[in-house]
């Protein structure tokens, strides 16, 4: 009976999967088995260590199937390698074991064998769902309209390499797949080096016979929209012959040439802005995509409309051309774009009705990051004229969703606005120029080694420079104190605040406790592996300096009622609602605004607040600005863009956060065009703690940021001991 089932082992099973059961077996993962009345039960480790438990009836086998726990349950690695170890346990040798395959690039073929060449055949990509929890992907080609998928003939191409092996093989090098007996797919590497990375990287399982991948869903979808993407890159710029020779020319351009506003613009340029019509002009004409850099509030919206109109003046807008932006913004484009341009026939996408009629017939849509990611399909389908995104920093990470759809988007020219061009490290920078002009700046893994190390971690100048010279034709960005010196003057004042009582007691507390996780985490991992921990412990203590309420600890009840710097705020507001000022309190924690909140209700101001659940944003923006309220209390994440709050001539950031431009774009809701009083900032600090060293580590991004951006001397940037040390330094 048991020699009968042996022997059926290489019909039932596939040689992909025996291999992977020989694999198991070998290396041990067949934690016990027993075979009684011919019903063999086994344990068999998984890969992840998870336990699965096999159940086959060797009387009725294959009829009745191998019963195991995991997702595949019948004819599974687990069940080949306990059939292996149950040969092994009888003595018996019935199944031969399989060669380890090698990698190589191509097969000995026959003369009867088929080859047929990738670049000849069409290709397609798709997933189905399957279950509660999984999707099957596929990417293949089509042959005699036929749909073959290429993941299934990868399989082996994963088992027989790694990451490493895989980087250092030539994307030249041409790869024989098998699709039927004698016929053969020759393919360069380089067309699936992509997918291969990202299941190296997520990991895969053979499915039935080896033929699927599965994927957990959101793993899955991201693998999609890469693999999109990259084909989107390739049949874009990349740097060909013609543009490489565009750009040699930029090195004989002294100025740029001036061009009239478009007559229907209703409104009057400024210098500065006039010059930027004239770059984002000479962009367009030589082909090229750009940043439009400027500082907040300098007007990059005006600029862009003023460029789409002149085109549309001279001709040229046959298609629309698309804005996204983030869905806070969508109304003021739209205002913008009738008060300044309404020759332009615009249509906002967004909504219920957004489906009805086409895009054929406008000058410009505009819509949302997340609209397009939903109606993904429409939007791919249209040829667009100009591709604008706003608040472009919602791409800065190359491998989210967003990113790789806005890739996959056609138009004839790109544009970038955002006022952060970088926040948090030089890897933004390159996402916005892959998208913009794949190859500029290199691949991912190039840039990284070549200028991102280099810069931030060794404060190497020549490479600085080198990055500087290779972004600045493609980067326009203006401050407001080199263009706008009629705006009237900014004061920051840092009030530093030191903790008493409770409070103070509470802070220490923590950081005793959590200094010693911290290190331990760190001598047991490394720095790069304890991320979670550590700022898992900056969060706490970041808390306990905003009010203890703040923390879900029950031993922070011990310092309620005490927060010195909830009463140097009052305090503060006090005096200014006094003076009759009109104030902006932002914080990061929607927690501390409500607190603000009950202190503000029982002093009897009158307020407006504003987070993510806000749905009446423009509503309340309107109101602030008509000078109903005094005080307008706001999350950092939900106000910190898109609001033009002038009514405001003092801003209070009440607690700091680690990107400096986050907290600019909040100061610059009320120090914009159209303030017409001095502003005054405020920023709460308490003293020797946490949030000092967040101020340190602000300049240290603002000088490494500036440095890229405008050519000055850099500085180092990077989490040192030094720091992890400052962050835990007692009061």
């Amino acid at each position: 009976m048991l020699k009968a089932a042996l022997s059926r082992m290489h019909s039932e099973f596939s040689s992909a999967t025996l291999l992977s059961g020989q694999r198991y077996y070998n290396q041990g993962h067949v934690l016990s088995i027993r075979l009684s009345d011919g019903l063999l039960r086994a344990r068999v480790k998984g890969s992840s260590g998870q336990i699965y438990n096999v159940h086959i009836d060797l009387k009725t086998w294959p009829e009745s199937g191998s019963r195991c726990s995991c997702p595949y349950q019948i004819k599974c690695k687990h069940a080949a390698a306990c059939f292996l170890a149950l040969q092994a346990k009888e003595n018996l040798s019935v199944i031969n074991p399989l060669p380890e395959p090698q990698f190589s690039e191509q097969y000995d073929l026959s003369s009867q064998d088929e080859i047929m060449n990738a670049d000849d055949l069409a290709w397609y990509s798709e997933y189905e769902e399957r279950g509660h929890d999984f999707f099957a992907y596929q990417l293949g080609i089509l042959i005699d309209g036929r749909p073959v998928s290429i993941v299934p003939l990868v399989v082996n191409l994963l088992r027989r390499t790694d990451s490493r092996t895989l980087e250092a093989m030539s994307d030249q090098k041409l790869m024989d797949l098998p699709i039927d007996q004698n016929k053969w797919l020759r393919i360069e590497l380089g067309r699936i080096k992509p997918l291969l990375r990202l299941l190296l990287h997520y990991g895969f399982q053979d499915g039935e016979h080896g033929s699927d991948i599965q994927v957990r869903r959101y793993q899955l979808a991201l693998m999609q929209e890469a693999e999109q993407a990259l084909r989107a890159v390739r049949a874009r710029w990349h740097g060909t012959d013609d543009i490489r020779t565009k750009l040699q020319q930029l090195g004989t351009i002294t100025s740029l040439p001036n061009i009239n506003p478009p007559h229907g613009l209703q409104t009057r340029l400024r210098d500065y802005q006039q010059h930027g019509l004239n770059w984002l002009n000479f962009l367009k004409i030589n082909g090229f995509s750009g940043v439009l850099a400027d500082d907040m509030g300098l007007g990059k919206t005006v600029q862009t409309l003023a460029q789409l109109l002149y085109e549309k003046e001279q001709g040229h807008l046959q298609q629309a051309s698309l804005i996204v932006a983030p869905t806070s913004l969508v109304g003021n484009w739209y205002e913008e774009a009738k008060r300044f341009a309404p020759d332009l026939n615009v249509l906002v996408f967004h909504g219920f009705d957004r489906h009805q009629g086409s895009f054929d017939g406008y000058d410009l849509i505009i819509s949302t990051y997340g609209l397009i990611q939903r109606d993904k399909t429409r939007f791919l389908a249209y040829p667009f004229y100009y591709l604008i995104l706003d608040e472009a920093q919602f791409i800065k990470n190359a491998r989210t969703k967003t990113t790789q759809i806005m890739q996959q988007l056609q138009a004839q020219h790109r544009l970038c606005l955002t006022g952060t061009p970088l926040e948090n490290h030089l890897g933004e920078l390159w996402s916005l120029f892959h998208f913009l002009m794949p190859g500029l700046l290199g691949d991912a893994k190039q840039f990284r080694h070549f200028f991102q190390i280099p810069i931030e971690n060794q404060s190497d100048d020549e490479r600085r420079v080198i990055l500087n010279g290779r972004i600045q034709p493609f980067m326009l960005r203006r401050t407001k104190h080199d263009v706008m010196r009629e705006l009237p003057p900014k004061t920051e004042i840092t009030r530093m605040i030191e903790l008493t009582g409770a409070q103070r007691d509470l802070y220490e507390a923590i950081r005793m406790t959590m200094e010693k996780k911290v290190r331990d985490a760190i001598a047991a991992q490394g720095l790069g592996r304890s991320q979670i921990i550590l700022l898992d412990a900056l969060l706490k203590l970041r808390q306990v300096c905003c009010d203890p309420r703040l923390l879900s600890l029950s031993d922070a009840a011990m310092a309620h009622g005490h927060s010195v710097k909830l009463d140097a705020l009052l305090e503060l507001l006090d005096n200014l609602i006094e003076e009759r000022r009109h104030v902006l309190v932002f914080s990061q924690f929607t927690s501390m605004l409500d607190i603000i909140e009950l202190e503000l209700k029982q002093r009897h101001y009158r307020y407006f607040k504003l987070t993510g659940q806000t749905q009446n944003r423009q509503d309340l923006v309107n109101r602030f600005q008509a000078g109903e309220v005094p005080i307008f209390l706001i999350s950092l994440k939900a106000g910190g863009t898109g609001l033009n709050l002038t009514r405001a001539d003092t801003v209070i950031l009440y607690d700091p956060w680690w990107n400096p431009a986050v907290q600019d774009q909040a100061m610059s809701r009320s120090h914009r065009m159209g303030q017409e009083n001095p502003v005054f900032i405020y920023k709460l600090i308490t003293t020797g703690s946490v949030e000092e060293v967040i101020l340190d580590i602000q300049d240290k991004k603002r000088d490494l940021f500036d440095s890229v951006l405008t050519n000055q001397t850099s500085y180092p940037f990077g989490l040192t001991a030094n720091d992890i040390d400052q962050f835990f330094t007692p009061l």
